[in-house]
């Protein structure tokens, strides 16, 4: 019997490392500081219930029944009245309505990118878009916002888009400055490119009050600029809802509506229909404090831990919001690929940078959430994490291993 055709290129290309930590789960007693999760304690089940019921009953057609595939009509509304300003008016035209914030992304590089197209991607990048593009075999140039000046027109000139995460970056939790997202839209219009703007943390915001968006420093009324806004309402109600939305000029909501026919159809009605009436209810707005109090206290323990327990082996900033916290080995040996495995042996479970980085050639930090686990859990991963680094540290040391920048640069 012949064999069958082989599994598709792009298959050989993902990285062990994505599988390892999401098989982590299966450690016994495991802390868990790899993901990017909310505290289940916060999602507001009642409230949310009681939508759904309601739902149900008094719009079955629309809950139960195949919405238009851009999304229900009163949801696209109510978002785009949600996001319009005085200087920028969005209508029904500039909303798609997506299953999750990673649809989205999905089906930008669908409408976008054929094989061996550049994107400018803020970098380290999100490991979730890098995932969603690969199947379609595109070549990174590196965004990095830390630099001080970077000549953006350059670097997003041929791109067939620019990738941000302005607010509390995933992995790094680095929040962009406003000059540098001015500089961004004025690159963008200058070049023709398009600019992405994800945001699942923009309400994640702990010490300060928000930045404007991107999309409201391009402005319009009515809006057709560059900027494709992102949006899920994943952290700020519940993640299983599976709600997210496009906000992008009437021929890029076009192009990317004819790309999800052939994706899922549509979105959910009845998680559509509950986020529209949990909009017209308030109860974003209801539970953000909450959310606020508590994520803001977990990021506050986590690094009280990481000071004690860590400041040897790394340093780190404290983010203003989001969920993660980006810590870089101060000693180049330390190999995080190798301090995942190693911290697995020790209870404790980190997402290593090279997952973050297009050629998964960056070994030298972690990304670590304080969303999901209580304080003291935070700390007793901390402290294992600490153990696991002085393992790791201590082997490549007696191994005598080149760990210098330039060596990790060649391998």
């Amino acid at each position: 019997m012949p064999s069958p055709p082989p599994f598709a290129r792009w298959l050989d290309e993902t990285n062990d490392v994505t599988q390892v930590f999401l098989a982590a789960g299966q450690v016994p007693d495991l802390v868990n500081l790899a993901g990017g999760l909310p505290e289940p304690a916060l999602w507001p089940v009642d409230a949310l219930a009681d939508l759904a019921a309601r739902a149900v009953r008094e719009h079955p057609k629309e809950a139960l029944g195949y919405p238009p595939i851009d999304g229900l009509p009163a949801l696209r509304d109510a978002i785009a009245a949600r996001f319009s300003t005085v200087d920028l008016r969005l209508g029904r035209e500039n909303v798609l309505i997506t299953t999750g914030g990673m649809q989205g992304l999905e089906l930008i590089g669908k409408v976008l990118l054929d094989e061996g197209d550049v994107i400018a991607a803020q970098t380290p990048a999100y490991l979730g878009a890098l995932d969603a593009w690969r199947p379609r075999g595109p070549r990174y140039r590196p965004v990095r916002m830390e630099e001080e000046a970077p000549d953006l027109p350059y670097l997003m000139r041929g791109a067939k888009f620019t990738y941000t995460v302005p607010n509390f970056s995933n992995p790094t939790g680095r929040l962009v400055s406003v000059a540098r997202r001015q500089a961004l839209v004025k690159a963008a219009q200058e070049t023709g490119v398009w600019l992405v703007e994800d945001d699942p943390y923009g309400a994640l915001y702990y010490d300060c009050g928000p930045l404007p968006r991107m999309l409201d420093l391009c402005g319009g009324a009515p809006y057709a600029g560059p900027v494709i806004y992102l949006g899920t309402l994943s952290k700020e109600l519940a993640p299983g809802l599976r709600v997210g939305w496009v906000i992008a000029a009437p021929e890029m909501i076009a192009a990317l509506t004819t790309a999800k026919q052939g994706s899922d159809m549509c979105t959910s009605g009845l998680s559509q229909q509950v986020a529209c009436m949990a909009f017209e209810t308030g109860l974003c707005e209801q539970v953000l404090p909450d959310i606020l109090s508590l994520y803001r206290a977990r990021r506050d323990a986590l690094c009280a831990a990481m000071a004690e327990h860590l400041d040897a082996l790394f340093e780190w900033e404290v983010p203003t919001g989001g969920m993660f916290v980006w810590a870089r080995a101060r000693d180049a040996r330390l190999d995080t690929d190798l301090l995942m495995r190693e911290g697995l042996a020790h209870g404790v479970c980190v997402s290593p940078s090279s997952v973050f980085d297009p050629e998964g050639r960056d070994r030298a930090a972690v990304r670590i959430n304080f969303t999901l686990n209580p304080p003291d859990s935070l700390a007793e991963g901390v402290r294992r994490l600490a153990a696991a680094s002085r393992a790791v540290l201590g082997r490549s040391q007696a191994a005598g291993q080149d760990r210098s920048p330039q060596a990790m640069i060649e391998q």
